[in-house]
């Protein structure tokens, strides 16, 4: 399946609910951008971090399992160091969540791998939402 492919399906309704793992409170950082995005484009979105309760005042999870609702209702987007992707990844799968988007530089080949194992739908080595999202108004 190609990218582009991928990325309409990833974005194939807009009342489409989306987790953001490795969101920050960090506005300069991309896990604050890429929230953001999803936001000011009008998406549901749920910040996904460990050490926060809230982000751009939305209440954060620690986990992908801690998703309010339904989690393989959500499609991810991860922006973590390489060594945490996999289990993101690993994560997901188990969660039944099976749309992913590896923002630029966080992939690795343990986590590619993985998600070609799995099945996942997996957008990887390159896109960025920032630039190749699609904007709700759009679909």
């Amino acid at each position: 399946m190609s990218t582009a492919t991928l990325i309409r399906e990833f974005f194939s309704s807009a009342e489409q609910k989306f987790a953001v793992v490795g969101a920050s409170n960090n506005r300069s950082k991309y896990g604050n951008k890429v929230l953001r995005w999803y936001r000011e484009n009008g998406y549901i979105a749920v910040p996904v971090n460990p050490r926060e309760a809230t982000i751009e005042s939305l209440a954060c999870v620690p986990n992908l399992s801690s998703l309010p609702g339904n989690p393989a209702e959500y499609h991810v987007s991860i922006i973590t160091p390489p060594t945490v992707t996999k289990s993101v990844l690993e994560e997901a799968n188990k969660m039944g969540i099976q749309h992913v988007w590896l923002q630029p530089d966080v992939d690795s080949p343990e986590a590619l791998a993985f998600a070609k194992e799995t099945g996942l739908k997996i957008i990887a080595q390159g896109p960025c939402v920032l630039e190749n999202g699609i904007p709700s108004e759009e679909l």
